[in-house]
């Protein structure tokens, strides 16, 4: 009845496992307590778990991959305390096969879990508002989306509970992935977790794709859209190529796993390479994916805070262009190394070296926006200056790495986890966290407190160079990655030093936290309804902060690229209550949740081989879409009187803020 799973797949005997589920069992707990308490649960439900609001659907994408960044926070901390004791003579507090599903379990989150959220979030409360759109395209779709994310995390976090996750690295090589090396189920987690949460994101490209390109508003044409959107449309462009990849990928693997099939096994006519080569095909542009709404936000906060039009909109959108193109031309060189020969390796290395020009393009044009502008130190503005200096070093590094010679002594070595955390911290994160600061005050209606934002900041970035800069000489020095213990006495005070690097990163997620605490707290005293605390040029600041759920009383109409400034020079002033119109909006559902907890049930059931649940899981999601499809009730009219209602208040707040 349970398949293959029985109480000796609980891990009772791992203390630091039952402590991590314990602790995740009482934080549950609490929080149970605290909704049946104080009511809330149907708030919840109505507000919140049914939503089709983008905004809203963006914030829980962001609250889901903050509490995801402390687990692979957690994680991370865990591999740095093992090599700062496992030296010569010291076997460390971890076994070697835990220490295995810890470095998969931290890439595995911080990709998947943590930054593609982020994207996500920030991409749902932003785009539609840049464009003058009252809601995505595809709104049960986004709500799906998340959804679907949201089990791909359930099914992540029960394996440190049940059973175990994968020791294979975050790209699950085979042969190690195949049912010969890895028999357990935590390859199997993997699959599934990814496979589901994939889908997500692979419905959210199609979605932001569609609204960008149908659903702008009267005026705006391409070139009149903000970055930020620019970014988040060749973003979107890149989930619709690249994730199929993935989804075939690890449908092959899942078939080999299964079925007995041998796409990926040396017998029988598979090949591993054929694996690496697909799984690279998804993984280079998804490095792209990450990167590029981290470009989108910094070239909205650089003109903001520089009082400046963005410097060269024409370069930085074929910039944007260029590297969504490229990205798909360059995955080889993640594999010089395995005999693909010199032609083929000369080719890679050339494209890849020809995708930093358009990256170097964005960062002058960046530089350029700020000089002679009168810049700002704000906390998004100083994330935005810290990425500038980190990423180009990351960048300079990547260059190196891009000359096959130079890749074949570094390929396996620290150096390479140092260049993509450089990249990927000091770029794609920095990015988010500038964001979220950002448009905080656009989601909330009040400000983050701005000095603990700052320690926050400064925490990152001094604990990111003490943490990898280490990293950078152990790889020269010749040490490979995933070393749970070494014998070489010359590194234990370069790990140490890097050990106490990621606890300053801590520290700086410790004032993140609190920011958010204190600033939740005080948010009366930073109340600011205008929608405009920054003096933001683009659309979404044209609206009260929150926004209404319809977004825009009246959809603006755009007549140049900084739409707000421009109304603002002119001294654009509100319409009157008279010219209001009924607004078409879609109505919340629940039909999504109820999808994604049979996709639940139907994940954990392969995984364990639960046939008749997995039945179940199957049929309740396809009859539960069959009856949607039947449901007529999909959308509602708000009325001129109550949006007239909703848009007096607003103005009566703003009035008495004067």
């Amino acid at each position: 009845m349970f398949g293959k799973l029985s109480l000796a797949d609980i891990p009772y005997h791992e203390p630091i496992i039952v402590g991590a589920v314990g602790a995740m069992i009482l934080g549950g707990l609490a929080l149970f307590i605290a909704l049946t308490y104080f009511k809330k649960w149907g708030y919840l439900w109505s507000e919140w778990i049914t939503s089709v609001d983008h905004k809203k659907i963006g914030v829980m994408y962001i609250i889901v991959a903050m509490i995801m960044l402390l687990r692979g926070f957690s994680d991370a901390i865990m591999m740095r305390a093992q090599q700062a004791i496992a030296g010569t003579g010291a076997e460390g507090y971890l076994p070697p096969h835990h220490y295995d599903q810890i470095f998969t379990a931290h890439g595995v989150i911080m990709i998947f879990f943590v930054a593609m959220p982020l994207v996500a979030g920030l991409m749902n409360v932003v785009v539609p508002l840049q464009i003058g759109a009252r809601d995505v395209a595809f709104p049960f779709l986004n709500s799906l989306s998340f959804w679907l994310f949201v089990v791909g995390v359930i099914l992540m976090n029960l394996s440190l509970a049940v059973g175990e996750f994968a020791a294979t690295g975050w790209v699950a090589y085979p042969p190690l992935s195949g049912i010969q090396y890895s028999p357990g189920v935590g390859v199997d987690y993997y699959i599934w977790a990814l496979q589901i949460s994939g889908m997500g994101t692979l419905l959210t490209g199609v979605n932001f794709v569609v609204t960008i390109l149908k659903m702008r508003t009267t005026g705006m044409t391409l070139m009149r859209m903000p970055i930020f959107t620019w970014n988040a449309l060749c973003t979107s462009v890149l989930i619709v190529a690249a994730f199929p990849i993935l989804t075939a990928t690890l449908a092959l693997l899942t078939l080999d796993r299964y079925l007995g099939m041998h796409f990926f096994t040396n017998e029988l006519g598979g090949n591993p390479m054929m694996y690496v080569n697909l799984i690279w095909a998804w993984g280079h542009p998804e490095v792209y994916i990450l990167i590029l709404p981290a470009f989108g936000v910094f070239s909205e906060v650089a003109s903001t805070f520089s009082g400046k039009r963005m410097f060269g909109y024409v370069s930085m959108v074929w910039a944007t262009v260029a590297i969504t193109v490229l990205s798909f031309v360059v995955w080889l060189h993640h594999f010089f190394t395995m005999g693909s020969g010199g032609n083929v390796n000369a080719f890679f290395g050339i494209a890849t070296t020809i995708i930093a020009i358009p990256t170097g393009v964005k960062i002058f044009t960046w530089l350029f926006t700020m000089y002679k502008g009168r810049i700002r130190f704000t906390t998004p503005m100083m994330w935005t200056i810290g990425f500038i200096i980190t990423f180009s070093i990351g960048g300079m590094t990547g260059v190196l790495l891009a000359v096959p010679g130079a890749d074949f002594v570094l390929h396996n070595s620290l150096f390479l986890i140092a260049h993509f955390h450089n990249v990927i911290i000091g770029g794609a994160v920095f990015g988010y966290f500038a964001g979220v600061a950002y448009w905080f005050p656009k989601a909330f209606g009040f400000t983050l407190n701005e000095k603990l934002g700052k320690y926050a900041f400064w925490c990152w970035l001094v604990g990111f160079y003490v943490a990898f800069m280490p990293l950078y000489v152990l790889g020269f020095m010749g040490m490979t990655r995933r070393l749970n213990h070494y014998d070489n006495p010359d590194w234990n005070a370069w790990l140490i030093v890097a050990a106490v690097g990621a606890l300053i990163i801590g520290l700086g997620i410790a004032f993140q936290l609190l920011q958010f605490y204190v600033s939740i707290r005080d948010r009366k005293k930073n109340l600011d309804v205008t929608g405009d605390p920054w003096g933001g040029r683009t659309l979404e600041w044209s609206t009260s902060s929150p926004p209404p759920f319809y977004n825009f009383a009246h959809q603006p109409v755009v007549d140049d690229i900084d739409a707000y400034w421009g109304a603002k020079e002119k001294g654009i002033a509100e319409r009157k209550a008279a010219d209001y119109q009924d607004i078409h909006m879609p109505r919340n559902t629940g039909v999504g949740f109820i999808i994604s907890a049979f996709s639940l049930a139907l994940g954990f059931a392969l995984i364990w081989h639960i046939w008749w649940l997995a039945i179940v899981g199957t049929l309740g999601m396809i009859i539960t879409f069959i009856v949607r499809s039947y449901d007529d009730d999909i959308d509602y009219y708000v009325p001129a009187a109550e949006v007239a209602r909703i848009e007096n208040e607003r103005l009566q707040k703003l009035a008495n803020q004067a």
